[in-house]
């Protein structure tokens, strides 16, 4: 019993939403590299399938939308048969949505409900089984303005905090199952999110985390790869259940830093 060890990668099954890009993009060559059998799957089928050539014959990809019934049917399918099962879920798809209380609506409230929490939690219905069979896990984006308060950003922040909830709640119903649920709690680190809501362009939104960075106790923003390795850990640690992790440098401590001399 002293000698358990983490599982391996090599040969897993893992499905990756919103593959095409950002964290998704670097969990699914991450686990690719490991060996893993990875699909992954995105609205914009030229972004999938370019991801997808690049990191060669482990990777599968489906142009998908994870919110739409028959697509998660269809994803579930394709990974299933690419892996020969399936080990992992990684939940990453999502949108953004920042607007202040004068400017909320029903619409874009729901909407952003729907992308960032009802299909990730309908798409682990549809996996469980699989997962089931495999003693599997389900991984979850959470995010930093769960424990940092900005203005503005309510609508994008109360999703990610059900998911951390999510995370907790379905870690403890599917425990007896073997089936472990995780989350991954992001500091400040460059993705599209921003750009795809049409809020800032790709170089204010790198101005914007640069400037967070003396918001982090390391005095740096993050990268996508270091999200992924967080990633790949709550995959393979078979003891670690209804965690949100923090991969954050400090972010979350609440401590501004003075900024480094260049």
């Amino acid at each position: 019993m002293g000698n358990k060890k983490m599982r391996n990668l090599n040969a897993m099954s893992v499905l990756v939403t919103g593959g095409g890009s950002g964290i998704g993009e670097a969990a699914a060559r991450r686990l690719a590299a490991g060996g893993a059998r990875v699909t992954i799957c995105g609205r914009r089928g030229e972004k999938v399938r370019a991801v997808a050539a690049e990191i060669g014959e482990n990777c599968a990809w489906v142009q998908a939308d994870v919110t739409n019934a028959a697509y998660r049917s269809a994803l579930i399918a394709r990974a299933v048969e690419h892996g020969g099962g399936l080990d992992a879920l990684v939940s990453s798809a999502g949108n953004m949505e920042r607007s202040p209380i004068g400017e909320w609506t029903e619409e874009r409230l729901l909407q952003v409900f729907n992308d960032n929490v009802v299909a990730g939690m309908l798409l682990s219905q549809e996996a469980l089984s699989h997962l089931e069979a495999r003693h599997g896990a389900i991984v979850f984006i959470g995010s930093i303005y769960t424990v940092r308060s900005y203005p503005g950003a309510a609508p994008y922040a109360v999703t990610k905090g059900a998911l951390e909830t999510l995370v907790r709640v379905l870690a403890a119903e599917l425990g007896s199952r073997g089936v472990r649920v995780g989350g991954i709690r992001p500091g400040a680190v460059l993705t599209e999110i921003n750009q795809r809501a049409g809020l800032v362009t790709a170089e204010q939104a790198a101005a914007r985390l640069e400037d967070m960075a003396d918001h982090h106790v390391l005095r740096r923003i993050g990268t996508v790869d270091e999200i992924a390795e967080g990633i790949e850990y709550l995959i393979r640690a078979e003891w670690t259940t209804g965690e949100v992790l923090a991969v954050d440098g400090g972010m979350g401590l609440g401590v501004i830093t003075q900024k480094l001399k260049t």
